[in-house]
């Protein structure tokens, strides 16, 4: 009897890594002469969810990558469009600025062993990435020629753009404020009392150990929540109460506010000529892969 019961486990077994892998090797799509399997898409998506984790972590980085799924496969059919052309044009890749990439990446973790275990949890090793920057770098390569170095900002559209456009261009306020930097907390406290009092900079300076420094802030300026709910209550001339950061204790007096101002165009030309030229790249990408499109065999069979 436990024979058989061992046998009907190895035979469960053996039909689920089976059921597994099949659906890895499911195929969701067609491009030209390539077919993209399921497997593809879980490792495009593991790149991806790598390459955010620059940005985001925890709960943000899932929201960032579960906002992304639904457009996925599109992207990576799109992406096999491009490899393609790039590949048709005999486009190549220098290995060192592949290396350059990796090391680039390496430097965020403590060891290589750290790199190559937050890897393996997104189910990749090093030549899986190697493979997916080269395809990148190949991608942007062949985008540059057909498609970046060919959108012009003319300066008529940006003196068109910020007449229509004029409230975008203000300055927030601004304020000036006076930090002092401390190591212990009750020195932190006397600090912060005797400033409230008027004790004179260089009276205190005499007495206790602090450095000094001058910060602007203006709201949306993503300070520290720490930092932003304090100089933000703050009126001018005022002290605040010293807050705790990263071990060390900080007090912030408000020296000024400078308030709201118009940027001229001669300010806000560089802000504008990068926005529209983002916007009129976007437009000229989506022209042109649609043009890959037309010349391209490409279904999908995913449900």
């Amino acid at each position: 009897m436990k024979r058989i019961i061992n046998f009907i486990f190895l035979v469960f077994l053996i039909l689920s890594a089976t059921n597994f892998l099949y659906a890895q090797d499911k195929v969701i799509a067609v491009v030209n002469n390539e077919i993209i399997t399921q497997k593809d898409l879980s490792d495009f998506l593991n790149f991806i969810r790598l390459q955010y984790s620059r940005q985001f972590q925890g709960k943000a980085l899932e929201e960032k990558i579960n906002s992304m799924k639904r457009d996925l496969l599109q992207r990576l059919i799109e992406d096999r469009l491009i490899l393609q052309q790039a590949k048709l044009e005999k486009m190549g890749t220098e290995s060192s600025r592949v290396k350059s990439k990796i090391n680039e990446i390496k430097k965020r973790y403590g060891s290589d062993s750290d790199f190559e275990s937050d890897l393996a949890k997104q189910g990749l090793v090093q030549a899986d990435l190697e493979n997916k920057i080269s395809e990148q770098i190949l991608m942007y390569n062949l985008v540059e020629q057909k498609v970046r170095s060919k959108v012009i900002i003319r300066p008529d559209e940006i003196t068109s753009f910020y007449a229509q456009h004029k409230q975008e261009f203000l300055k927030p306020q601004e304020r000036i404020l006076t930090m002092f930097i401390l190591q212990d907390e009750a020195v932190a406290k006397t600090v912060s009392y005797q400033l409230r009092l008027g004790t004179k900079l260089d009276e205190l300076a005499a007495r206790y150990a602090f450095t000094t420094d001058k910060l602007s802030a203006s709201a949306g300026q993503e300070l520290r929540p720490e930092i932003e709910n304090t100089v933000f209550k703050l009126e001018i001339g005022e002290v605040s109460n010293p807050v705790k950061i990263d071990g060390q204790y900080f007090i912030f007096k408000l020296e000024d506010i400078i308030g709201t101002q118009q940027l001229t165009l001669v300010q806000a030309q560089e802000r504008i000529q990068a926005q529209l030229f983002e916007l009129k790249l976007q437009e000229e990408l989506a022209k042109w892969l649609d043009e890959l499109k037309k010349q391209s065999y490409i279904k999908i069979l995913e449900n």
